[in-house]
């Protein structure tokens, strides 16, 4: 029984890393494509130079002021909101309990069309406001989910109330907006990274090389408590402390992301169940699902620009890929309960 046991641990680990190692690559790949497709294209001999610092005519400026901090601002990006998406689904054993559901990411667009519209604010401001207006939806639609005990249903179903609020309050803001207000407002509802630039990087990359590894060291924490409360804590776990630093973590990195790009559509929903499917039951989802999150982003950038007639911001493209996934997974979730 015991060298059964092991051997199954061995072949989780080897698929986990298998796994992680092909996204990573799919990565890599599309990084390469967009720092050299546009609408002149580079060479990787070309960009390998930019990279290394050359001054390379033309180059320098394309793939190092425009392709290079797009890029790396939708890795960020796509990796917080796959990794935030994850660590909400597990700790509420939901697929559903996404910050796109539960209204965190509506709360950020809600504050920033606000600012917009109402203050006539812009650039860093707007920003900031998302940031602040994320936090406090969050806030919010936890404390009231605590009443009486923290119940993740509870949760889901208070955070889908909030969220309606506040589409309410975006689209009658919307309603009295100037017409390049709107044009301004549109990032903050579907998310965009067509004002990607090194200081919306900055802040994001900051924030992710603090959040991230406080995240990734509660990775065994949450595949207990994928189980039940009861269960992690008698396996040794702080169940209070953990879902209090999973939360802050969690939040924070959704808010910074949501504040450089606005909130991307379903990227957060989708990531976690993906990378589920990929990595197979009982593992620990936390990079592979940053992973997933990174590639979807990019993938859908490229495709927004390059591969429709029309250009279209991110958000969008993973629109209109996330629709129908949530219809999937509302059927599958109907018929074999919620879990990852």
């Amino acid at each position: 029984m015991t060298a059964v046991i092991i051997a199954g641990r061995r072949s989780r680990h080897r698929r986990h890393a298998s796994a992680s190692m092909v996204l990573g690559a799919l990565l890599i790949v599309l990084f390469s494509v967009a720092l050299m497709v546009g609408n002149t294209f580079y060479g990787p001999t070309e960009v390998l130079q930019v990279l290394t610092g050359e001054t390379v005519p033309g180059a320098s400026f394309a793939v190092g002021e425009l392709r290079l901090p797009r890029a790396v601002l939708a890795i960020l990006a796509g990796a917080a909101f796959g990794i935030a998406g994850v660590c909400f689904q597990t700790l509420l054993r939901n697929p559903l309990a996404s910050p796109d559901i539960i209204g965190i990411s509506g709360g950020a667009s809600a504050a920033a069309v606000t600012g917009i519209v109402a203050f006539g604010l812009s650039g860093p401001s707007v920003s900031f406001l998302a940031l602040t207006g994320a936090l406090l939806t969050a806030a919010v639609i936890f404390v009231l989910a605590r009443k009486g005990g923290f119940a993740g249903t509870r949760l889901i179903l208070i955070g889908i109330g909030i969220a309606a609020m506040l589409q309410s309050v975006t689209s009658y803001l919307l309603s009295r907006a100037a017409q390049w207000d709107i044009q301004t407002a549109m990032q903050w509802l579907t998310g965009s990274l067509n004002n990607a630039s090194w200081e919306r990087v900055v802040p994001l990359a900051c924030a992710a090389i603090v959040l991230m590894p406080l995240l990734l060291s509660q990775g065994k924490n949450l595949t207990v408590l994928r189980m039940s409360d009861e269960s992690a804590a008698g396996l040794g776990v702080h169940v209070t402390r953990a879902r209090l630093l999973v939360i802050f973590g969690a939040v924070a990195l959704l808010a910074f992301a949501t504040a450089a790009t606005g909130p991307i559509a379903f990227v957060a929903f989708m990531a976690g169940p993906i990378a589920a499917r990929i990595t197979g039951p009982g593992a620990n989802l936390l990079l592979p699902s940053a992973l997933v999150g990174a590639v979807l982003v990019l993938a859908g950038d490229l495709i927004g620009q390059f591969l429709i007639g029309t250009r279209y911001p991110v958000g969008v493209v993973t629109g209109v890929l996330g629709a129908p996934y949530l219809i999937y997974l509302l059927i599958r979730t109907n018929r074999s309960g919620a879990s990852l």
